[in-house]
């Protein structure tokens, strides 16, 4: 972009010398022709500061030196939260929450509750990382990213994907392409589908709190923000993350049942297979020794048993009756407390 050259000027006023007596003029007009000048010269001065609607660099990299320095202060903030976690690891993943309702004209509405021990900067950049695939396993393929807004802490982006989905002995993929608002500053990510098409709607946000995980440390006082949280455990207090999923997901024209049990049962599963893929990375990240998951191994060993013994059985029905039942006994067993309907859905 060319550089704009602006000459500032000035009007000088000179008093012409005269033998005439001042009292022609009178007292009023030396200090009426000093006002004009003032007035005159700050009008031109500030029209030709008044910046130009295509030189957009003075103001763009004030916003970027700005949200350089934010992220300075967040890596360094991060940095002092993950100390705290390296001198104290331990931490027990607790049962995420899934709770399902199905309201009039809906597939169903998502709400996942899940604790995380890593700071929530952490957290957010593992869900918003562009090679996140690595971590997400229902990612299939990225098929393409764009940014359309970078405003530092915040960005919008337009993600294409293909996403993979289990359910029982099903699996298949499905694409995704939507719009992401991911803002930094306030932990959130929200997504929108582009365009509607089989899917009427789908469209949800994430949200990453802090949690204080060694809160007691405080007692009696009870800290309200991370300030105090910092203040009162000396630095020491670890940081963990309250991870929120609220969803919509209304495909154009509702299925009747079965066929809508099967896409909520692929919903529920997918969501399942993603906070239990976090939950991995998390423990990586923390330095676990023993980053599996155990989930996964169980319900695919259960599963092969399952399939044995439904192999063995000549007569359809009492095939199809035994794998009724064995779905039923899996979801059973299943750590995620599911209130409600059983669903989740498709999330990046």
């Amino acid at each position: 972009m060319g550089e704009i050259k602006v000459t500032k000027t000035r009007i000088h006023f000179q008093k012409k010398e005269s033998n005439e007596p001042s009292s022609r003029i009178g007292p009023a007009m030396p200090s009426f022709l000093a006002q004009l000048h003032e007035k005159l010269q700050k009008s031109i001065e500030s029209h030709l500061r008044r910046p130009v609607k295509n030189d957009g660099v003075k103001l763009t990299t004030s916003a970027l030196g700005k949200d350089k320095g934010s992220f300075t202060d967040l890596e360094v903030n991060l940095e002092k939260q993950m100390q705290a976690w390296k001198e104290n690891p331990t931490w027990v993943d607790q049962t995420p929450e899934i709770k399902v309702t199905v309201p009039k004209g809906s597939l169903c509405n998502l709400g996942v509750e899940v604790n995380i021990g890593l700071p929530p900067d952490a957290v957010y950049n593992i869900v918003t990382d562009p090679d996140n695939k690595r971590v997400f396993k229902n990612i299939k393929e990225v098929v393409s990213r764009r940014v359309l807004v970078d405003e530092g802490l915040r960005q919008v982006v337009e993600v294409e994907q293909a996403a993979l989905w289990r359910f029982l002995w099903w699996s298949g993929t499905i694409s995704v392409h939507v719009l992401v608002d991911q803002n930094r500053e306030v932990h959130t990510m929200k997504f929108k589908q582009v365009k509607a098409g089989f899917m009427k709607r789908f469209e949800g946000c994430w949200r990453v709190e802090p949690l204080f995980v060694d809160e007691k440390l405080c007692h009696p006082f009870k800290p309200n923000t991370l300030a105090d949280y910092v203040a009162c455990t000396g630095g020491k207090g670890r940081v963990g993350s309250k991870v929120s999923l609220e969803q919509i997901v209304q495909p154009a024209i509702i299925p009747p049942p079965p066929i809508s049990w099967y896409l909520r049962g692929i919903t529920s599963k997918t969501t399942e297979m993603l906070v239990s893929d976090l939950l991995v990375e998390a423990a990586r990240i923390r330095g676990d020794s023993d980053t599996r998951n155990p989930i996964e191994e169980v319900n695919v060993s259960e599963r092969a048993i399952d399939e044995c013994q439904v192999g063995q059985i000549v007569d359809i029905k009492q095939r199809w009756a035994l794998r009724k039942k064995n779905a039923k006994q899996l979801r059973r067993r299943l750590p995620l407390r599911v209130k409600s309907c059983t669903a989740p859905v498709i999330n990046l």
